[in-house]
Protein backbone atom coordinates (compact mmCIF):
# COMPACT_ATOMS: atom_id res chain seq x y z
CA UNK A 1 0.00 0.00 0.00
CA UNK A 2 1.18 3.81 -0.79
CA UNK A 3 2.06 5.15 2.41
CA UNK A 4 0.93 9.23 2.89
CA UNK A 5 3.22 11.88 3.45
CA UNK A 6 4.27 13.49 6.71
CA UNK A 7 3.01 17.03 7.00
CA UNK A 8 5.35 19.04 5.15
CA UNK A 9 6.89 22.05 7.39
CA UNK A 10 6.31 25.89 7.65
CA UNK A 11 8.17 26.61 4.29
CA UNK A 12 8.51 23.28 2.52
CA UNK A 13 7.56 22.86 -1.09
CA UNK A 14 3.67 22.04 -1.62
CA UNK A 15 3.29 18.50 -2.78
CA UNK A 16 2.02 18.98 -6.04
CA UNK A 17 -0.65 16.97 -5.97
CA UNK A 18 1.48 13.75 -5.46
CA UNK A 19 -0.34 10.69 -3.98
CA UNK A 20 2.30 9.25 -1.07
CA UNK A 21 6.52 8.89 -1.65
CA UNK A 22 7.55 5.82 -3.68
CA UNK A 23 9.34 3.26 -1.78
CA UNK A 24 12.28 2.45 -4.09
CA UNK A 25 14.52 -0.43 -3.78
CA UNK A 26 17.29 2.07 -5.74
CA UNK A 27 18.12 5.66 -4.83
CA UNK A 28 16.02 7.87 -6.12
CA UNK A 29 18.38 9.47 -8.70
CA UNK A 30 18.32 6.01 -10.18
CA UNK A 31 14.86 5.75 -9.98
CA UNK A 32 14.54 9.04 -11.65
CA UNK A 33 16.71 8.09 -14.49
CA UNK A 34 15.19 4.67 -14.89
CA UNK A 35 11.69 5.82 -15.36
CA UNK A 36 12.90 8.63 -17.88
CA UNK A 37 14.95 5.48 -19.94
CA UNK A 38 11.00 3.75 -19.43
CA UNK A 39 9.56 6.95 -20.76
CA UNK A 40 12.54 6.68 -23.30
CA UNK A 41 11.04 3.00 -24.30
CA UNK A 42 7.44 3.52 -24.55
CA UNK A 43 7.65 6.38 -27.33
CA UNK A 44 9.50 5.00 -29.53
CA UNK A 45 7.44 1.79 -29.43
CA UNK A 46 4.42 4.51 -29.46
CA UNK A 47 5.76 5.97 -32.72
CA UNK A 48 6.09 2.75 -34.40
CA UNK A 49 2.69 2.07 -33.51
CA UNK A 50 1.84 4.94 -35.34
CA UNK A 51 4.08 4.54 -38.55
CA UNK A 52 2.99 0.86 -38.80
CA UNK A 53 -0.63 1.76 -39.04
CA UNK A 54 0.48 4.40 -41.21
CA UNK A 55 2.21 2.40 -43.48
CA UNK A 56 -0.02 -1.03 -43.51
CA UNK A 57 -3.16 1.58 -44.37
CA UNK A 58 -1.21 3.00 -47.30
CA UNK A 59 -0.42 0.06 -48.70
CA UNK A 60 -3.94 -1.89 -48.26
CA UNK A 61 -5.89 1.50 -48.93
CA UNK A 62 -3.85 3.72 -51.27
CA UNK A 63 -3.20 7.48 -50.98
CA UNK A 64 -0.87 7.45 -48.00
CA UNK A 65 -1.52 11.07 -47.34
CA UNK A 66 -5.34 10.17 -46.61
CA UNK A 67 -4.32 7.79 -44.08
CA UNK A 68 -1.27 9.18 -42.21
CA UNK A 69 -3.77 12.39 -41.33
CA UNK A 70 -6.19 9.93 -40.44
CA UNK A 71 -4.12 7.95 -38.15
CA UNK A 72 -2.09 11.00 -36.53
CA UNK A 73 -5.32 13.09 -36.28
CA UNK A 74 -7.09 10.61 -34.57
CA UNK A 75 -4.55 9.47 -32.88
CA UNK A 76 -3.55 13.20 -30.97
CA UNK A 77 -7.17 13.52 -30.42
CA UNK A 78 -7.21 10.36 -28.61
CA UNK A 79 -4.13 11.21 -26.84
CA UNK A 80 -5.75 14.15 -25.24
CA UNK A 81 -8.71 12.20 -24.49
CA UNK A 82 -6.38 9.67 -22.51
CA UNK A 83 -4.96 11.86 -20.69
CA UNK A 84 -7.75 13.01 -18.72
CA UNK A 85 -9.02 9.54 -18.54
CA UNK A 86 -5.64 8.88 -16.66
CA UNK A 87 -6.39 11.08 -13.95
CA UNK A 88 -8.52 8.82 -12.24
CA UNK A 89 -5.79 6.09 -12.23
CA UNK A 90 -3.44 8.28 -10.76
CA UNK A 91 -4.15 7.21 -7.16
CA UNK A 92 -2.68 3.81 -8.31
CA UNK A 93 -0.49 5.12 -10.92
CA UNK A 94 1.96 2.47 -11.06
CA UNK A 95 -0.65 -0.53 -11.63
CA UNK A 96 -2.32 1.77 -13.25
CA UNK A 97 0.71 2.24 -15.94
CA UNK A 98 1.47 -1.46 -15.62
CA UNK A 99 -1.96 -2.32 -16.77
CA UNK A 100 -1.70 0.20 -19.60
CA UNK A 101 1.75 -1.04 -21.29
CA UNK A 102 0.10 -4.60 -21.06
CA UNK A 103 -3.06 -3.78 -23.06
CA UNK A 104 -0.77 -1.27 -25.37
CA UNK A 105 1.72 -4.14 -26.26
CA UNK A 106 -0.96 -6.20 -27.16
CA UNK A 107 -3.33 -4.26 -29.06
CA UNK A 108 -0.24 -2.07 -30.60
CA UNK A 109 1.93 -5.13 -31.37
CA UNK A 110 -0.87 -7.26 -32.81
CA UNK A 111 -2.34 -3.77 -35.13
CA UNK A 112 -0.52 -4.98 -38.46
CA UNK A 113 -1.29 -8.92 -38.08
CA UNK A 114 -4.99 -7.86 -37.41
CA UNK A 115 -5.70 -5.18 -39.84
CA UNK A 116 -3.88 -7.78 -43.31
CA UNK A 117 -5.98 -10.82 -41.75
CA UNK A 118 -8.95 -8.78 -42.08
CA UNK A 119 -8.08 -7.43 -45.59
CA UNK A 120 -7.27 -11.02 -46.69
CA UNK A 121 -9.88 -12.60 -45.54
CA UNK A 122 -12.98 -10.38 -46.38
CA UNK A 123 -11.74 -8.86 -49.80
CA UNK A 124 -14.22 -6.03 -50.10
CA UNK A 125 -13.85 -3.78 -47.05
CA UNK A 126 -17.50 -2.86 -47.05
CA UNK A 127 -19.06 -6.43 -46.52
CA UNK A 128 -17.70 -5.54 -42.96
CA UNK A 129 -18.29 -1.83 -42.47
CA UNK A 130 -19.34 0.93 -44.86
CA UNK A 131 -16.27 2.11 -45.07
CA UNK A 132 -14.38 -0.89 -43.49
CA UNK A 133 -10.90 -0.28 -44.38
CA UNK A 134 -11.14 3.63 -42.72
CA UNK A 135 -13.48 2.02 -39.45
CA UNK A 136 -10.69 -0.66 -38.96
CA UNK A 137 -7.82 1.75 -38.96
CA UNK A 138 -9.62 4.22 -37.02
CA UNK A 139 -10.65 1.65 -34.03
CA UNK A 140 -6.76 0.87 -33.84
CA UNK A 141 -5.49 4.92 -33.64
CA UNK A 142 -8.28 5.68 -31.57
CA UNK A 143 -7.23 2.75 -29.00
CA UNK A 144 -3.30 3.06 -29.37
CA UNK A 145 -3.70 6.61 -28.72
CA UNK A 146 -6.15 6.47 -25.59
CA UNK A 147 -3.27 4.10 -24.39
CA UNK A 148 -0.59 6.79 -25.16
CA UNK A 149 -2.44 9.54 -23.59
CA UNK A 150 -2.75 7.63 -20.49
CA UNK A 151 1.17 7.28 -20.16
CA UNK A 152 2.49 11.20 -19.56
CA UNK A 153 0.10 11.71 -16.27
CA UNK A 154 0.50 8.51 -14.61
CA UNK A 155 4.85 8.95 -15.26
CA UNK A 156 3.89 12.28 -14.03
CA UNK A 157 2.74 10.81 -11.04
CA UNK A 158 5.37 8.31 -10.01
CA UNK A 159 8.38 10.35 -11.16
CA UNK A 160 7.09 13.08 -8.69
CA UNK A 161 6.43 10.10 -6.09
CA UNK A 162 10.54 9.53 -6.78
CA UNK A 163 11.66 13.33 -5.70
CA UNK A 164 9.34 15.90 -5.69
CA UNK A 165 10.05 18.92 -7.86
CA UNK A 166 8.21 21.85 -9.48
CA UNK A 167 5.72 20.82 -12.54
CA UNK A 168 7.23 22.45 -15.00
CA UNK A 169 10.78 20.87 -14.35
CA UNK A 170 9.03 17.54 -14.40
CA UNK A 171 7.12 17.85 -17.81
CA UNK A 172 10.58 19.17 -19.05
CA UNK A 173 12.41 15.89 -18.23
CA UNK A 174 9.13 13.71 -19.21
CA UNK A 175 8.73 15.10 -22.70
CA UNK A 176 12.26 15.38 -23.45
CA UNK A 177 12.94 11.50 -22.94
CA UNK A 178 9.35 11.51 -24.78
CA UNK A 179 10.42 13.22 -27.07
CA UNK A 180 14.24 11.40 -28.14
CA UNK A 181 12.20 8.10 -27.75
CA UNK A 182 10.28 9.50 -30.43
CA UNK A 183 12.99 10.18 -32.91
CA UNK A 184 14.48 7.25 -32.44
CA UNK A 185 10.89 4.74 -32.87
CA UNK A 186 10.85 7.22 -36.08
CA UNK A 187 13.86 6.42 -37.61
CA UNK A 188 14.22 2.60 -36.72
CA UNK A 189 11.20 1.84 -38.41
CA UNK A 190 12.44 2.53 -41.85
CA UNK A 191 15.93 1.74 -41.35
CA UNK A 192 15.80 -1.18 -38.96
CA UNK A 193 12.66 -2.75 -38.51
CA UNK A 194 10.44 -2.60 -41.61
CA UNK A 195 13.94 -3.63 -43.86
CA UNK A 196 14.83 -6.14 -41.58
CA UNK A 197 11.37 -7.70 -39.81
CA UNK A 198 9.22 -6.31 -42.39
CA UNK A 199 5.56 -4.99 -41.03
CA UNK A 200 3.87 -7.66 -39.23
CA UNK A 201 7.09 -9.10 -37.14
CA UNK A 202 8.38 -5.47 -36.41
CA UNK A 203 5.04 -4.62 -35.12
CA UNK A 204 5.30 -7.88 -32.73
CA UNK A 205 8.85 -7.17 -31.82
CA UNK A 206 7.95 -3.68 -30.70
CA UNK A 207 5.10 -5.26 -28.68
CA UNK A 208 7.25 -7.37 -26.75
CA UNK A 209 9.86 -4.72 -26.16
CA UNK A 210 6.85 -2.60 -24.79
CA UNK A 211 5.71 -5.17 -22.45
CA UNK A 212 9.03 -5.85 -21.33
CA UNK A 213 9.48 -1.77 -20.51
CA UNK A 214 6.07 -1.59 -18.69
CA UNK A 215 6.51 -4.54 -16.72
CA UNK A 216 9.97 -4.17 -15.51
CA UNK A 217 9.26 -0.51 -14.31
CA UNK A 218 6.21 -1.60 -12.29
CA UNK A 219 7.35 -4.73 -10.79
CA UNK A 220 11.31 -4.18 -10.47
CA UNK A 221 10.60 -0.23 -9.47
CA UNK A 222 7.36 0.09 -8.43
CA UNK A 223 6.93 -3.17 -7.03
CA UNK A 224 6.39 -2.10 -3.14
CA UNK A 225 4.01 0.59 -4.11
CA UNK A 226 1.36 -2.37 -5.29
CA UNK A 227 -0.05 -4.80 -3.22
CA UNK A 228 1.24 -8.66 -3.94
CA UNK A 229 -2.59 -9.02 -5.57
CA UNK A 230 -1.77 -6.68 -8.36
CA UNK A 231 1.92 -7.70 -8.53
CA UNK A 232 0.49 -11.05 -9.57
CA UNK A 233 -2.11 -10.31 -11.85
CA UNK A 234 0.23 -8.07 -13.64
CA UNK A 235 3.26 -10.48 -13.87
CA UNK A 236 0.24 -12.87 -15.14
CA UNK A 237 -0.99 -10.46 -17.96
CA UNK A 238 2.42 -9.31 -18.93
CA UNK A 239 3.67 -13.06 -19.64
CA UNK A 240 0.36 -13.57 -21.53
CA UNK A 241 1.28 -11.04 -23.64
CA UNK A 242 4.57 -11.79 -24.40
CA UNK A 243 3.11 -15.30 -25.15
CA UNK A 244 1.07 -14.65 -27.56
CA UNK A 245 3.22 -12.23 -29.28
CA UNK A 246 5.92 -14.28 -29.36
CA UNK A 247 3.54 -17.39 -30.68
CA UNK A 248 2.46 -15.20 -33.46
CA UNK A 249 6.23 -13.98 -34.00
CA UNK A 250 6.36 -18.39 -34.90
CA UNK A 251 3.33 -18.43 -36.85
CA UNK A 252 4.09 -15.16 -38.52
CA UNK A 253 5.98 -16.70 -41.76
CA UNK A 254 3.02 -19.64 -42.34
CA UNK A 255 0.32 -16.62 -41.74
CA UNK A 256 1.76 -14.57 -44.66
CA UNK A 257 1.58 -17.33 -46.57
CA UNK A 258 -2.24 -17.92 -46.10
CA UNK A 259 -2.51 -14.42 -46.21
CA UNK A 260 -1.08 -13.78 -49.13
CA UNK A 261 -3.04 -17.20 -50.80
CA UNK A 262 -6.18 -15.58 -49.38
CA UNK A 263 -5.02 -12.16 -51.31
CA UNK A 264 -3.75 -13.22 -54.50
CA UNK A 265 -4.64 -16.57 -54.97
CA UNK A 266 -3.19 -20.12 -55.16
CA UNK A 267 -0.24 -19.60 -57.31
CA UNK A 268 1.88 -17.28 -55.79
CA UNK A 269 5.51 -17.76 -57.46
CA UNK A 270 7.66 -15.20 -56.21
CA UNK A 271 6.88 -13.06 -52.93
CA UNK A 272 9.90 -10.52 -52.02
CA UNK A 273 10.14 -6.70 -50.14
CA UNK A 274 12.66 -4.95 -52.07
CA UNK A 275 14.16 -1.53 -50.65
CA UNK A 276 11.03 0.08 -52.68
CA UNK A 277 7.98 -2.05 -52.41
CA UNK A 278 6.38 -5.81 -52.06
CA UNK A 279 6.74 -7.54 -55.37
CA UNK A 280 4.28 -10.13 -55.92
CA UNK A 281 4.67 -12.75 -58.80
CA UNK A 282 1.78 -15.00 -59.70
CA UNK A 283 1.24 -17.47 -62.88
CA UNK A 284 3.56 -17.61 -65.24
CA UNK A 285 3.73 -21.76 -65.29
CA UNK A 286 1.45 -24.23 -66.67
CA UNK A 287 -0.42 -22.28 -68.91
CA UNK A 288 -1.58 -19.68 -66.06
CA UNK A 289 -0.86 -16.07 -67.24
CA UNK A 290 1.44 -14.06 -65.56
CA UNK A 291 0.32 -11.29 -63.03
CA UNK A 292 2.96 -8.86 -61.66
CA UNK A 293 1.89 -6.65 -58.43
CA UNK A 294 3.76 -4.08 -56.91
CA UNK A 295 3.03 -2.34 -53.09
CA UNK A 296 -0.63 -5.00 -53.50
CA UNK A 297 -1.54 -3.18 -57.28
CA UNK A 298 -1.73 -5.26 -60.27
CA UNK A 299 0.72 -3.78 -62.54
CA UNK A 300 0.94 -6.53 -65.03
CA UNK A 301 -1.48 -8.97 -66.39
CA UNK A 302 -0.63 -11.85 -68.42
CA UNK A 303 -4.12 -11.43 -69.96
CA UNK A 304 -3.92 -8.10 -71.15
CA UNK A 305 -0.47 -6.22 -70.95
CA UNK A 306 0.12 -6.29 -74.54
CA UNK A 307 -3.28 -3.81 -75.29
CA UNK A 308 -1.60 -1.87 -72.09
CA UNK A 309 1.92 -1.87 -73.55
CA UNK A 310 1.25 -1.52 -77.68
CA UNK A 311 -1.35 1.57 -76.50
CA UNK A 312 1.53 3.28 -74.55
CA UNK A 313 4.39 2.47 -77.06
CA UNK A 314 3.25 2.28 -80.74
CA UNK A 315 1.56 5.84 -81.06
CA UNK A 316 4.72 7.56 -79.33
CA UNK A 317 6.94 5.58 -82.25
CA UNK A 318 5.65 7.20 -85.09
CA UNK A 319 8.12 9.57 -85.85
CA UNK A 320 11.80 9.87 -84.83
CA UNK A 321 12.87 7.13 -82.48
CA UNK A 322 16.58 6.86 -82.14
CA UNK A 323 17.02 7.67 -78.83
CA UNK A 324 14.37 6.65 -76.18
CA UNK A 325 14.54 7.17 -72.62
CA UNK A 326 11.68 4.77 -70.32
CA UNK A 327 10.73 6.41 -67.23
CA UNK A 328 9.46 3.41 -64.77
CA UNK A 329 8.70 0.33 -66.92
CA UNK A 330 11.14 -1.52 -65.04
CA UNK A 331 9.56 -5.44 -66.17
CA UNK A 332 10.73 -4.59 -69.63
CA UNK A 333 7.68 -4.79 -71.40
CA UNK A 334 7.63 -1.27 -72.44
CA UNK A 335 11.23 -1.90 -73.74
CA UNK A 336 9.84 -4.87 -75.36
CA UNK A 337 7.92 -3.12 -78.13
CA UNK A 338 10.63 -0.03 -78.12
CA UNK A 339 12.96 -2.85 -79.42
CA UNK A 340 10.69 -4.01 -81.93
CA UNK A 341 11.71 -0.62 -84.17
CA UNK A 342 14.73 -1.95 -85.98
CA UNK A 343 15.50 2.04 -86.41
CA UNK A 344 16.00 2.47 -82.52
CA UNK A 345 19.72 3.08 -81.52
CA UNK A 346 19.91 3.18 -77.54
CA UNK A 347 16.47 2.73 -74.68
CA UNK A 348 17.36 4.37 -71.65
CA UNK A 349 15.24 3.22 -68.46
CA UNK A 350 15.03 4.97 -65.45
CA UNK A 351 14.02 2.56 -62.55
CA UNK A 352 13.26 3.16 -58.73
CA UNK A 353 13.65 0.09 -57.79
CA UNK A 354 16.41 -2.16 -58.43
CA UNK A 355 14.41 -5.30 -57.48
CA UNK A 356 11.67 -5.03 -60.48
CA UNK A 357 14.59 -4.69 -62.87
CA UNK A 358 16.50 -8.05 -61.09
CA UNK A 359 13.13 -9.93 -61.23
CA UNK A 360 12.36 -8.90 -64.96
CA UNK A 361 15.87 -10.39 -65.53
CA UNK A 362 15.64 -13.39 -63.93
CA UNK A 363 12.49 -14.81 -63.70
CA UNK A 364 11.98 -16.72 -66.65
CA UNK A 365 7.98 -16.67 -67.37
CA UNK A 366 8.70 -12.64 -66.93
CA UNK A 367 11.88 -12.35 -69.03
CA UNK A 368 10.15 -14.41 -71.52
CA UNK A 369 7.04 -11.91 -71.59
CA UNK A 370 9.52 -9.02 -72.02
CA UNK A 371 10.75 -10.78 -74.58
CA UNK A 372 14.36 -10.58 -72.91
CA UNK A 373 14.67 -7.15 -73.51
CA UNK A 374 17.51 -6.25 -70.57
CA UNK A 375 19.93 -8.42 -72.42
CA UNK A 376 19.86 -6.29 -76.03
CA UNK A 377 23.02 -4.37 -75.94
CA UNK A 378 20.71 -0.92 -76.99
CA UNK A 379 19.25 -1.26 -73.16
CA UNK A 380 20.68 0.75 -70.65
CA UNK A 381 19.40 1.13 -66.85
CA UNK A 382 19.65 3.48 -64.45
CA UNK A 383 18.39 3.06 -60.71
CA UNK A 384 17.40 6.50 -60.13
CA UNK A 385 13.83 8.48 -58.92
CA UNK A 386 12.70 9.79 -62.64
CA UNK A 387 12.26 14.04 -61.31
CA UNK A 388 15.98 13.34 -59.85
CA UNK A 389 16.86 11.80 -63.26
CA UNK A 390 14.75 14.10 -65.91
CA UNK A 391 16.25 17.25 -63.80
CA UNK A 392 19.92 16.53 -64.80
CA UNK A 393 19.23 14.43 -68.39
CA UNK A 394 22.25 14.09 -70.20
CA UNK A 395 20.89 14.27 -73.74
CA UNK A 396 17.49 15.02 -75.43
CA UNK A 397 15.50 11.93 -76.01
CA UNK A 398 13.36 11.29 -79.90
CA UNK A 399 10.71 9.47 -77.18
CA UNK A 400 9.84 9.87 -73.76
CA UNK A 401 7.74 7.62 -72.68
CA UNK A 402 6.14 7.62 -68.38
CA UNK A 403 5.15 4.35 -68.03
CA UNK A 404 4.42 4.85 -64.08
CA UNK A 405 1.73 4.22 -61.51
CA UNK A 406 -1.82 6.21 -61.54
CA UNK A 407 -1.31 9.80 -60.54
CA UNK A 408 -3.79 9.40 -57.80
CA UNK A 409 -1.53 7.22 -55.77
CA UNK A 410 -0.02 10.03 -53.53
CA UNK A 411 3.87 8.68 -54.13
CA UNK A 412 3.91 9.41 -58.16
CA UNK A 413 2.12 12.72 -58.12
CA UNK A 414 5.08 14.63 -58.21
CA UNK A 415 5.66 12.56 -61.96
CA UNK A 416 2.37 14.35 -62.98
CA UNK A 417 2.89 18.20 -61.77
CA UNK A 418 3.49 20.43 -64.17
CA UNK A 419 7.37 21.16 -63.08
CA UNK A 420 7.73 17.16 -64.20
CA UNK A 421 6.35 18.14 -67.65
CA UNK A 422 8.80 21.21 -67.70
CA UNK A 423 11.70 18.73 -67.18
CA UNK A 424 10.07 16.34 -70.40
CA UNK A 425 9.88 19.22 -72.49
CA UNK A 426 13.58 20.32 -72.13
CA UNK A 427 14.75 16.92 -72.65
CA UNK A 428 12.62 16.25 -75.65
CA UNK A 429 13.89 16.68 -79.18
CA UNK A 430 12.32 19.26 -81.32
CA UNK A 431 10.47 16.91 -83.00
CA UNK A 432 10.13 14.20 -79.83
CA UNK A 433 6.63 12.79 -78.08
CA UNK A 434 6.13 12.30 -74.47
CA UNK A 435 3.65 9.29 -74.11
CA UNK A 436 2.05 9.17 -70.82
CA UNK A 437 -0.17 6.79 -68.40
CA UNK A 438 -2.73 9.01 -66.99
CA UNK A 439 -4.88 6.26 -65.28
CA UNK A 440 -7.98 5.37 -66.05
CA UNK A 441 -10.45 7.26 -67.68
CA UNK A 442 -14.10 6.29 -67.41
CA UNK A 443 -13.71 5.58 -63.56
CA UNK A 444 -11.63 8.54 -63.06
CA UNK A 445 -11.96 11.23 -65.51
CA UNK A 446 -11.02 14.67 -63.21
CA UNK A 447 -7.67 12.71 -62.81
CA UNK A 448 -6.85 11.97 -66.57
CA UNK A 449 -8.29 15.66 -67.64
CA UNK A 450 -6.25 16.86 -64.88
CA UNK A 451 -3.30 14.99 -66.48
CA UNK A 452 -3.87 16.02 -69.18
CA UNK A 453 -4.23 19.99 -68.37
CA UNK A 454 -0.95 19.67 -66.71
CA UNK A 455 0.78 18.71 -69.74
CA UNK A 456 -0.64 21.90 -71.96
CA UNK A 457 0.03 23.74 -69.00
CA UNK A 458 3.91 22.78 -70.05
CA UNK A 459 3.78 24.20 -72.84
CA UNK A 460 3.30 20.86 -75.06
CA UNK A 461 0.63 20.22 -77.13
CA UNK A 462 -1.68 16.92 -76.69
CA UNK A 463 -3.62 14.18 -77.98
CA UNK A 464 -5.71 12.07 -75.31
CA UNK A 465 -7.02 8.22 -75.94
CA UNK A 466 -7.33 5.02 -73.74
CA UNK A 467 -7.21 1.56 -74.55
CA UNK A 468 -9.39 -1.46 -73.20
CA UNK A 469 -8.90 -2.53 -69.43
CA UNK A 470 -8.34 -5.35 -67.45
CA UNK A 471 -9.85 -8.86 -68.43
CA UNK A 472 -13.34 -8.83 -67.21
CA UNK A 473 -12.88 -12.18 -65.15
CA UNK A 474 -9.66 -11.46 -63.08
CA UNK A 475 -9.90 -11.02 -59.46
CA UNK A 476 -6.57 -11.30 -57.09
CA UNK A 477 -4.79 -8.62 -55.03
CA UNK A 478 -6.28 -6.00 -53.27
CA UNK A 479 -7.75 -5.10 -56.32
CA UNK A 480 -10.89 -7.81 -55.75
CA UNK A 481 -14.02 -7.76 -54.16
CA UNK A 482 -14.84 -10.30 -51.41
CA UNK A 483 -16.81 -12.16 -54.53
CA UNK A 484 -13.57 -12.62 -56.62
CA UNK A 485 -14.70 -9.76 -58.97
CA UNK A 486 -12.48 -7.26 -60.50
CA UNK A 487 -11.85 -3.93 -58.76
CA UNK A 488 -9.08 -2.69 -61.49
CA UNK A 489 -9.33 -0.39 -63.66
CA UNK A 490 -11.88 -1.30 -66.91
CA UNK A 491 -9.65 1.12 -69.63
CA UNK A 492 -5.96 2.65 -69.85
CA UNK A 493 -5.59 6.66 -70.41
CA UNK A 494 -2.81 7.99 -72.30
CA UNK A 495 -1.81 11.04 -73.43
CA UNK A 496 0.64 11.89 -76.51
CA UNK A 497 2.67 15.29 -76.03
CA UNK A 498 4.60 16.99 -78.55
CA UNK A 499 6.36 20.84 -79.26
CA UNK A 500 4.65 21.65 -82.22
CA UNK A 501 1.44 19.92 -82.62
CA UNK A 502 0.47 15.67 -82.20
CA UNK A 503 -0.57 13.63 -84.95
CA UNK A 504 -2.24 10.51 -82.92
CA UNK A 505 -1.55 7.32 -85.36
CA UNK A 506 0.58 4.41 -86.07
CA UNK A 507 3.74 4.43 -88.11
CA UNK A 508 3.40 3.65 -90.97
CA UNK A 509 6.75 1.24 -91.69
CA UNK A 510 6.85 -0.39 -88.40
CA UNK A 511 5.84 -3.28 -86.76
CA UNK A 512 2.58 -3.74 -86.73
CA UNK A 513 0.80 -4.18 -82.87
CA UNK A 514 -1.26 -7.57 -82.17
CA UNK A 515 -3.79 -5.33 -80.31
CA UNK A 516 -3.98 -1.85 -82.09
CA UNK A 517 -5.06 -0.99 -85.37
CA UNK A 518 -4.77 3.01 -86.44
CA UNK A 519 -8.99 2.74 -86.82
CA UNK A 520 -9.01 1.72 -83.08
CA UNK A 521 -6.75 4.20 -82.23
CA UNK A 522 -8.76 7.00 -83.75
CA UNK A 523 -12.47 5.68 -82.22
CA UNK A 524 -10.49 5.58 -79.10
CA UNK A 525 -9.45 9.50 -79.53
CA UNK A 526 -13.19 10.55 -80.60
CA UNK A 527 -14.68 8.15 -77.23
CA UNK A 528 -12.40 9.59 -75.01
CA UNK A 529 -12.69 13.44 -75.74
CA UNK A 530 -16.74 12.91 -75.28
CA UNK A 531 -15.32 11.94 -71.36
CA UNK A 532 -13.61 15.35 -71.27
CA UNK A 533 -13.65 17.78 -68.12
CA UNK A 534 -13.21 21.55 -68.84
CA UNK A 535 -11.17 24.46 -67.21
CA UNK A 536 -9.04 21.93 -65.12
CA UNK A 537 -6.31 23.67 -63.37
CA UNK A 538 -3.14 22.26 -64.10
CA UNK A 539 -1.20 19.71 -60.62
CA UNK A 540 2.13 21.54 -59.45
CA UNK A 541 4.45 20.30 -56.92
CA UNK A 542 2.80 22.57 -54.07
CA UNK A 543 -0.51 22.07 -55.16
CA UNK A 544 -1.20 18.08 -56.27
CA UNK A 545 -4.32 17.63 -57.34
CA UNK A 546 -4.95 14.27 -57.80
CA UNK A 547 -6.76 13.19 -55.28
CA UNK A 548 -10.31 11.05 -55.21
Amino acid sequence: MIEPHAPAPPGAPPPWGVQGQARLPVRPGMGRFLVLAGVFVCAACGLVYELELVALAAYLMGDSVTQASVVLSVMVFAMGVGSLAAKRLRPRAAAGFGAIEAALALVGGCSAMALYAVFAWTGDWGGLWANGPRCLLVAFSLTIGLLIGAEIPLLMELIQRIRRQDPGGAVADLFAADYVGALVGGLAFPFLLLPTFGQLTGALLTGAVNAVAGGALVLGLFRRDVTRRVRWILLVANLLVLGLLASAAVLVDDFERAARRAVYGADVRVALQTEVQEVVLTGGTHGRPLNLFLDGRLRVSGRDEDRYHEALVHPAMNGPHARVIILGGGDGLAAREVLRYPGVRSVDVVELDAGVVRLARRDQALAELNGHAYDDQRVHVVTSDAFRWMRGAPSTYDVVICDLPDPGITASAKLYSQEFYGLALRALAPDGRLAVHAGPVSSRPRVFWTVDATIRAAGLFTAPYRAGGRHSGFGAGPDRTAGGASKAPGDWGFVLASRTGVRLGLPPHGPRPRTLTAEALAAAARETARTRVPDLPPSTLVHPRYAD
